[in-house]
């Protein structure tokens, strides 16, 4: 993957309660393939990351969303976690920082319950896409062709349903950015 990336400018958007692992693995898979993830955040200093239930670490935020510019980015990074996804779709700044992205047919990729925000952007309609199970519903009644797969690509849209993912997610993710 060295070097695949290179140059490219990745938007990580997440908030407290991000799933640390679902933060961290696409993370170190953007540096290793060369590219400079930058962590957006909805309020500036540092989000708390989760491991499940439990607190985790910290990151510091690189830019607000509230001032960040999409196309400033070549493509945008959705983690999971139960309260990340919940509070980033219900920030209006957030959810219009990712609708740009598709309005600008670059590439994003979700992973659990990242795809709310989704949903929430009104991007999923007619797509094929994955997601933490308890989602499906949600994404199926914003219109998408919910499936139980490892990872689904469709089109610009990558999404993957849990941590045990994190590696064809991450790979694939990577790919998907290149290609772009």
């Amino acid at each position: 993957m060295s070097g695949e990336l290179n140059g490219k400018r990745v938007a990580v958007l997440a908030t407290d309660g991000v799933e640390q692992v679902e933060l961290e693995r696409p993370w170190q898979a953007l540096v290793d393939a060369g590219a400079q993830p930058q962590l957006v955040g909805l309020e500036p200093g540092s989000i708390t990351m989760y491991q499940h239930i439990d607190k985790g670490d910290t990151k510091p935020v690189d830019v607000v969303v509230s001032q960040a510019d999409p196309g400033a980015f070549d493509a945008l990074v959705l983690p999971g976690g139960v309260i990340n996804g919940d509070f980033v779709r219900a920030d209006a700044d957030a959810v219009a920082f990712a609708k740009a992205f598709f309005d600008a047919g670059k590439p994003v990729a979700a992973i659990c319950h990242a795809p709310w925000v989704l949903a929430e952007a009104d991007v999923v309609r007619g797509r094929r896409m994955t997601s933490w199970p308890s989602l499906q519903t949600d994404l199926r009644n914003a219109g998408a062709d919910w499936v139980d797969e490892e990872v689904v690509v469709d089109g610009n849209l990558t999404t993957s349903r849990n941590p045990d993912d994190l590696d064809t997610f991450s790979a694939t993710l990577v790919q998907q950015f290149a290609s772009a």
